[in-house]
Protein backbone atom coordinates (compact mmCIF):
# COMPACT_ATOMS: atom_id res chain seq x y z
CA UNK A 1 0.00 0.00 0.00
CA UNK A 2 1.17 3.74 -0.79
CA UNK A 3 0.47 5.91 1.73
CA UNK A 4 -0.29 9.36 0.18
CA UNK A 5 0.13 11.95 2.94
CA UNK A 6 -0.49 15.46 1.37
CA UNK A 7 -2.82 18.67 2.86
CA UNK A 8 -3.09 20.26 -1.09
CA UNK A 9 -6.04 17.97 -2.46
CA UNK A 10 -5.25 18.22 -6.55
CA UNK A 11 -2.07 16.26 -5.50
CA UNK A 12 -3.44 13.69 -3.35
CA UNK A 13 -5.73 13.26 -6.52
CA UNK A 14 -2.67 13.60 -9.15
CA UNK A 15 -0.45 11.07 -6.77
CA UNK A 16 -3.24 8.74 -6.84
CA UNK A 17 -4.04 8.77 -10.60
CA UNK A 18 -0.68 8.02 -11.17
CA UNK A 19 0.40 5.36 -8.71
CA UNK A 20 -3.06 3.84 -9.86
CA UNK A 21 -1.83 3.98 -13.25
CA UNK A 22 1.55 1.72 -12.58
CA UNK A 23 -1.13 -0.85 -10.74
CA UNK A 24 0.17 0.15 -7.22
CA UNK A 25 -2.32 0.71 -4.44
CA UNK A 26 -3.01 3.77 -2.81
CA UNK A 27 -4.66 4.73 0.17
CA UNK A 28 -4.89 8.75 0.47
CA UNK A 29 -4.29 11.22 3.59
CA UNK A 30 -5.48 14.78 4.24
CA UNK A 31 -3.20 15.17 7.27
CA UNK A 32 -0.35 13.02 9.04
CA UNK A 33 -2.89 12.99 12.14
CA UNK A 34 -5.59 11.02 9.74
CA UNK A 35 -2.60 8.48 8.43
CA UNK A 36 -1.83 8.06 12.25
CA UNK A 37 -5.52 6.57 12.60
CA UNK A 38 -5.53 4.77 9.60
CA UNK A 39 -2.56 2.75 9.76
CA UNK A 40 -2.11 -0.26 11.22
CA UNK A 41 1.70 -1.67 10.23
CA UNK A 42 1.05 -3.25 6.77
CA UNK A 43 3.50 -3.09 4.20
CA UNK A 44 3.89 -0.72 1.89
CA UNK A 45 5.58 2.75 1.86
CA UNK A 46 5.12 6.67 2.82
CA UNK A 47 4.88 9.05 0.50
CA UNK A 48 4.68 12.27 2.46
CA UNK A 49 4.60 16.12 1.85
CA UNK A 50 7.14 17.75 4.04
CA UNK A 51 5.28 21.29 4.81
CA UNK A 52 1.86 20.52 5.92
CA UNK A 53 -0.35 22.52 8.77
CA UNK A 54 -0.89 20.67 12.44
CA UNK A 55 1.76 17.79 12.13
CA UNK A 56 4.48 18.37 9.52
CA UNK A 57 6.20 15.65 7.58
CA UNK A 58 9.08 15.91 9.47
CA UNK A 59 6.89 15.23 12.77
CA UNK A 60 5.05 12.64 11.66
CA UNK A 61 8.58 11.16 10.51
CA UNK A 62 9.94 11.25 14.48
CA UNK A 63 6.84 10.10 15.84
CA UNK A 64 6.99 7.10 13.36
CA UNK A 65 10.77 6.75 14.69
CA UNK A 66 9.28 6.74 17.86
CA UNK A 67 7.33 4.30 17.54
CA UNK A 68 9.73 2.24 15.49
CA UNK A 69 7.63 1.94 12.62
CA UNK A 70 9.79 0.33 9.64
CA UNK A 71 7.45 1.51 6.71
CA UNK A 72 9.77 3.67 4.15
CA UNK A 73 9.10 7.64 3.61
CA UNK A 74 9.56 9.20 0.79
CA UNK A 75 9.32 13.14 1.13
CA UNK A 76 7.90 15.05 -1.62
CA UNK A 77 9.40 18.33 -1.30
CA UNK A 78 9.08 22.44 -2.87
CA UNK A 79 12.45 24.01 -3.30
CA UNK A 80 12.80 26.23 -0.24
CA UNK A 81 12.24 22.78 1.57
CA UNK A 82 15.48 21.22 0.65
CA UNK A 83 17.56 21.74 3.87
CA UNK A 84 14.77 20.18 5.73
CA UNK A 85 14.38 17.02 3.02
CA UNK A 86 18.07 16.64 3.77
CA UNK A 87 17.66 16.73 7.33
CA UNK A 88 14.72 14.21 6.76
CA UNK A 89 17.27 11.54 5.32
CA UNK A 90 19.33 11.95 8.39
CA UNK A 91 16.72 10.64 10.07
CA UNK A 92 16.28 8.10 8.15
CA UNK A 93 14.20 8.86 5.09
CA UNK A 94 14.18 6.34 2.71
CA UNK A 95 14.13 9.66 -0.24
CA UNK A 96 13.39 12.95 -1.31
CA UNK A 97 11.81 14.36 -4.33
CA UNK A 98 11.73 17.77 -5.44
CA UNK A 99 8.46 19.24 -6.66
CA UNK A 100 7.87 19.57 -9.92
CA UNK A 101 9.51 16.16 -10.52
CA UNK A 102 8.76 13.46 -13.65
CA UNK A 103 6.53 10.37 -12.95
CA UNK A 104 9.00 7.74 -13.75
CA UNK A 105 10.97 9.23 -10.93
CA UNK A 106 8.31 9.23 -8.18
CA UNK A 107 7.53 5.10 -9.13
CA UNK A 108 10.89 4.51 -9.48
CA UNK A 109 11.33 5.64 -5.55
CA UNK A 110 8.09 4.17 -4.77
CA UNK A 111 9.30 0.17 -6.14
CA UNK A 112 12.44 0.84 -4.53
CA UNK A 113 10.98 1.76 -1.38
CA UNK A 114 8.80 -1.37 -1.27
CA UNK A 115 11.66 -3.65 -2.16
CA UNK A 116 13.27 -1.94 1.05
CA UNK A 117 9.90 -2.33 2.92
CA UNK A 118 10.05 -6.00 2.27
CA UNK A 119 13.76 -7.21 3.11
CA UNK A 120 12.82 -5.06 6.51
CA UNK A 121 9.82 -7.01 7.41
CA UNK A 122 12.41 -10.25 6.08
CA UNK A 123 15.09 -9.29 8.61
CA UNK A 124 12.70 -8.91 11.34
CA UNK A 125 10.88 -12.19 10.80
CA UNK A 126 14.23 -13.62 11.04
CA UNK A 127 15.07 -12.03 13.98
CA UNK A 128 12.01 -13.39 16.18
CA UNK A 129 13.06 -17.00 15.06
CA UNK A 130 16.42 -16.80 16.20
CA UNK A 131 15.65 -17.00 20.02
CA UNK A 132 13.95 -20.34 18.75
CA UNK A 133 16.61 -21.63 16.77
CA UNK A 134 19.11 -20.17 19.25
CA UNK A 135 17.54 -23.12 21.79
CA UNK A 136 18.27 -26.05 19.48
CA UNK A 137 22.04 -25.43 19.65
CA UNK A 138 24.18 -27.77 22.00
CA UNK A 139 26.90 -26.31 24.55
CA UNK A 140 29.68 -26.36 21.91
CA UNK A 141 27.68 -24.93 19.47
CA UNK A 142 27.17 -22.19 21.75
CA UNK A 143 31.14 -21.86 22.45
CA UNK A 144 31.81 -22.24 19.06
CA UNK A 145 29.15 -19.54 18.26
CA UNK A 146 30.39 -16.95 20.93
CA UNK A 147 34.05 -17.30 19.55
CA UNK A 148 33.35 -17.66 15.82
CA UNK A 149 31.40 -13.81 16.13
CA UNK A 150 34.59 -12.45 18.17
CA UNK A 151 36.57 -13.13 14.95
CA UNK A 152 38.54 -15.56 16.02
CA UNK A 153 40.00 -17.98 13.52
CA UNK A 154 39.27 -21.89 13.82
CA UNK A 155 42.57 -23.40 14.80
CA UNK A 156 42.62 -20.15 17.60
CA UNK A 157 38.92 -21.75 18.46
CA UNK A 158 40.20 -25.35 18.30
CA UNK A 159 43.13 -24.78 20.63
CA UNK A 160 41.14 -22.17 22.89
CA UNK A 161 38.56 -25.37 23.26
CA UNK A 162 41.09 -27.94 23.10
CA UNK A 163 39.95 -29.74 20.17
CA UNK A 164 40.85 -30.52 16.35
CA UNK A 165 40.29 -27.79 13.91
CA UNK A 166 37.62 -30.25 12.02
CA UNK A 167 35.61 -30.80 15.02
CA UNK A 168 35.23 -26.90 14.98
CA UNK A 169 34.75 -26.59 11.60
CA UNK A 170 31.95 -29.04 12.27
CA UNK A 171 30.21 -27.34 14.61
CA UNK A 172 30.64 -24.28 12.79
CA UNK A 173 29.14 -26.12 9.73
CA UNK A 174 26.22 -27.29 11.99
CA UNK A 175 25.42 -24.11 14.02
CA UNK A 176 25.31 -21.89 10.64
CA UNK A 177 22.81 -24.59 9.56
CA UNK A 178 20.29 -24.41 12.48
CA UNK A 179 20.75 -20.44 12.58
CA UNK A 180 19.72 -20.44 9.23
CA UNK A 181 22.88 -17.92 7.65
CA UNK A 182 25.84 -18.27 5.04
CA UNK A 183 27.95 -16.17 6.50
CA UNK A 184 29.95 -15.54 9.55
CA UNK A 185 28.74 -11.45 9.04
CA UNK A 186 25.39 -12.54 9.61
CA UNK A 187 26.65 -14.41 12.79
CA UNK A 188 28.38 -11.82 13.91
CA UNK A 189 24.70 -9.75 13.51
CA UNK A 190 23.01 -12.05 15.09
CA UNK A 191 25.20 -12.13 18.40
CA UNK A 192 24.92 -7.98 18.14
CA UNK A 193 21.75 -8.27 18.00
CA UNK A 194 20.69 -10.28 20.73
CA UNK A 195 23.07 -7.75 23.01
CA UNK A 196 21.19 -5.03 24.51
CA UNK A 197 21.07 -1.66 22.97
CA UNK A 198 20.54 -3.71 19.54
Amino acid sequence: MVHVVDDDAAVRHSLGLLLKSFGLPISPHVSAQEFLAAYAGEPGCLVLDICMPGMSGLELQQHLNFESAIIPVVFITGHGDVPMAVEAMRHGAFDFLEKPFHDQDLIDRVRRAFEKDARNRSRLRDRDRIPGRLESLTTREREVLRLVSTGKLNKVIAADLGVSRRTVEAHRAHLMEKLGVQSVAQLVRIVMDLKPGH
